[in-house]
């Protein structure tokens, strides 16, 4: 059985991993948490900076994810740059109001999230996996269950009754970014 050590000091995170892997694939909370410089300019840069990072410093297999939310409008911000969109605003909801005044003057609020899924198992054997969830930013703010963009990210699905990931909480464990670069890492895990 495979065994990483998240590159994050967020235990519960480790969990969620180690859910969407069925335990096939064991992923543990550091010992401590890192601070690496996150300067790449791509999800899949910022996933090895972490990876490699942990890596490094504790010298077993590590596991990292980057990810974002994409608006196709707004180009200019958010995707690799979503956690630091509006700094000085360290609520998250601030942020999302921002984004949909940001696109009252647009047509197009076709957005999409992105996970990127770096397993660092040594220098010579790296592996990264991609998961996207593809919908349009609401009008408004809604929900409770989410964190981040999710209650104004309204997902492609077939019920297509315009509830945002913030309501979904069921379908988003199954459906995410996160979830879907998860299942094709355990996938190939599993057929190797």
């Amino acid at each position: 059985m495979l065994s990483f050590i998240l590159a994050s000091g967020n235990a519960h995170k480790a969990e969620e991993f180690s859910e969407l892997f069925k335990d096939k694939i064991v992923v543990k909370a550091a010992p401590r948490g890192l601070s690496p410089d996150e300067t790449g300019e791509t999800f899949t840069a910022n996933a090895l900076i972490k990876a490699k990072a942990y890596y490094d410093e504790f010298q077993l297999p590590s596991l990292a994810d980057d990810s974002g939310l994409t608006v196709e409008s707004l180009p200019q911000i958010l995707g690799v740059q979503s956690a630091r969109f509006l700094p000085e605003r360290a609520d998250y909801k601030e942020k999302c109001l921002e984004i949909i005044r940001l696109l009252q003057t647009h047509e197009n609020k076709r957005a999409y999230f992105t996970c990127v899924l770096c397993f660092y198992i040594s220098p010579s054997e790296i592996y990264f996996f991609e998961g996207r969830v593809h919908g349009e930013i609401g009008n408004e703010y809604r929900g409770d269950k989410g964190f981040g963009y999710d209650p104004i990210f309204i997902p492609q699905r077939a019920e297509n009754d315009g509830k945002t990931l913030a309501e979904l909480p069921e379908w988003k464990n199954l459906n995410s970014h996160r979830a879907k670069a998860s299942l094709a890492a355990l996938d190939f895990f599993i057929s190797r």
